[in-house]
C-alpha cells in the first residue's frame, strides 16, 4: 500500500505529528511497536493528551491506520522517525529504539525515499548513527539514492495555543537536496520553516532549547533554597525581577524537573561533550541543584509535620497532582516519584489526588488515590502541592484545614507554606 508518509512511532510527538499530516490531506500511516497504542487507535481511543478521541477518529475517518507490521514503512514516500530517546539505568543515552527503528527503514528503503528523524539525540546522530545503518543495510546512499534529514520535534504537552502548523520547524539535511525535500515536505502544514547550516546544527539547537530551560529552572531553584534559609520571599523577588522589560525571562521553583525532554535532554549534550573531551560545568552544577529539590520538599514537608502534630505511624501525607506538567496526564520522570518515596522512608503514609492519573506507582508500590478532594485534604497531616492542575482553586486550597506547602507558589492562606 503507498502512503505519503508513515510516522514511525506514535506518542507524545508522532501522534500530533500524524494528526497535522492528516489534516494536510496527506495519506499518512502510523506504526508503532505497542500492540496496545495500535489497538486503541484502531478503536478511535486517543492515548496522547492534545489529541482526543474526536480527532482520532476523525484522522480514522480520512484514511488513517496504525498498525504494529513494519512492512507498512516500504511503501511511504516519507518516513518519519519519532521513537523514544531515553537513558540508560546508568544515566548515559539510549539510542536502542533510533536504532531499530533506523534497521527497519533500511530493510524497505527505496531509491526516493526521504527519511527523516525527529527524535531528539545528540549532535551527529543523523550522520554517525542513522545514516550509516540505512547505507549498510540497503546499499544505497543518502543524498544520491535516498534523501535523510533531521528536524527536533517541538511538541508541547497541553500548549492550546502553539501546535504542530504554528511552531516554527528546524529542517535540515545531510546535503542541500535531502534538506530541500524535508523543507518541501514539511511545508506542506507547517507555517515557518528554519533551515539550519546542516544536521548537526540542528541536533545541537534542540538540545540547547531544552537544557536552556534546565539551567534556569536550576537556578531559581537554589535561588528558593537560598531565600529560604535566609527569611527572604522567593515568590515576591521572582515577581520583581518579572517586571523587567528585557534582559530577564522569567521561570519559576518547584519540587523538580520531569517529563521526557527537561531532565534528559542535558544529559545527551553532557555525555556527547564527554566523549569529546569537553566538561559542561554548568549541567554538573544545575543537575545537582535539581536532583536536590525532591528531598528540599520532603524536609519542609516532615518540618511541617513535626511543628504540628507530630509523626507517627498513621501520618498521612496527600499529594497534589503527580504528573510533571499541569493539566496532562504524563508521569514521565515526574518528581512525584521521589517526593513519595522520601516520605514513605520516613514512615509517612502517601495516598496522592490528580484527576489525570488514576494509577501511580513508587518502587513498584501502588499509591492510594483520592478521588474526594475535601475529604482527602480533611483527612491528611499535611498536603504538598506539587502539580498546579487547573481543578485545584486556590481560595478551597487555601482554606485546607491541614497544613498545606505549596511548592508553585499559588495560594494562600494562614496554614499555606510557600516552597
Amino acid at each position: 500500500m503507498s502512503v505519503d508518509v508513515v510516522v514511525m512511532g506514535l506518542g507524545h510527538v508522532g501522534l500530533p505529528l500524524a494528526r497535522a499530516a492528516v489534516s494536510a490531506g496527506l495519506t499518512t500511516a502510523g506504526y508503532d511497536v505497542s500492540p496496545t497504542v495500535v489497538t486503541g487507535l484502531t478503536e478511535g481511543r486517543s492515548h496522547v493528551g492534545g489529541v482526543s478521541d474526536a480527532q482520532v477518529a476523525a484522522m480514522l475517518e480520512a484514511g488513517f491506520h496504525a498498525t504494529a507490521d513494519p512492512e507498512v514503512i516500504g511503501g511511504a514516500q516519507t518516513v518519519l522517525i519519532c521513537v523514544p530517546t531515553g537513558l540508560t539505568p546508568a544515566g548515559t543515552p539510549d539510542l536502542s529504539a533510533v536504532e531499530d527503528a533506523s534497521r527497519a527503514v533500511a530493510d524497505r528503503l527505496r531509491a526516493g525515499m526521504l527519511v527523516v528523524l525527529e527524535s531528539t539525540s545528540y549532535p551527529g546522530t543523523t550522520e554517525d548513527v542513522v545514516r550509516p545503518l540505512l547505507e549498510q543495510r540497503s546499499g544505497l546512499r543518502a543524498g544520491d539514492d535516498f534523501h535523510l534529514a533531521y528536524s527536533p520535534q517541538r511538541i508541547d504537552p497541553g500548549n492550546e495555543t502553539w501546535g504542530v502548523g504554528n511552531t516554527p520547524k528546524i529542517v535540515s539535511g545531510c546535503t542541500a537536496l535531502c534538506a530541500k525535500y524535508a523543507t518541501a515536505f514539511y511545508g506542506r502544514f507547517v507555517d515557518d520553516l528554519v533551515l539550519a547550516r546542516g544536521t548537526r546544527e540542528a541536533e545541537m539547537a534542540k538540545l540547547l532549547e531544552n537544557t536552556y530551560r534546565y539551567v534556569n529552572i536550576a537556578l531559581v531553584d537554589e535561588v528558593a533554597l537560598f531565600c529560604h534559609q535566609s527569611g527572604i520571599d522567593v515568590w515576591d523577588v521572582l515577581h520583581c525581577a518579572a517586571t523587567k522589560p528585557f534582559g530577564f525571562a522569567p521561570f519559576s521553583p518547584g519540587p523538580g524537573v520531569g517529563g521526557h525532554c527537561i531532565p534528559v535532554d542535558p544529559r545527551y549534550l553532557a555525555a556527547r561533550a564527554e566523549s569529546q573531551g569537553f566538561g559542561f560545568r554548568m549541567l554538573a552544577a544545575a543537575h545537582e541543584v535539581l536532583t536536590r529539590m525532591p528531598d528540599h520538599v520532603v524536609e519542609r514537608a516532615l518540618s511541617l509535620l513535626d511543628g504540628t502534630r507530630g509523626r507517627s505511624e498513621d501520618t498521612r501525607a496527600l499529594l497534589l497532582g503527580v504528573t510533571y506538567k499541569a493539566d496532562v496526564a504524563d508521569v514521565r520522570e515526574t518528581p512525584a516519584r521521589p517526593v513519595a518515596a522520601g516520605l514513605l522512608a520516613a514512615g509517612v503514609q502517601v495516598h496522592y489526588h490528580d484527576p489525570y492519573v488514576t494509577d501511580f506507582t513508587v518502587d513498584g508500590r501502588p499509591l492510594p488515590r483520592a478521588t474526594d478532594l475535601r475529604q482527602a485534604l480533611a483527612e491528611a497531616d499535611v498536603a504538598i502541592l506539587l502539580q498546579d492542575h487547573a481543578c485545584y482553586a486556590r481560595q478551597e486550597l487555601g482554606r485546607a484545614p491541614c497544613p498545606l506547602l505549596d511548592t508553585r507558589g499559588r495560594t494562600m492562606g494562614d496554614r499555606v507554606t510557600l516552597l
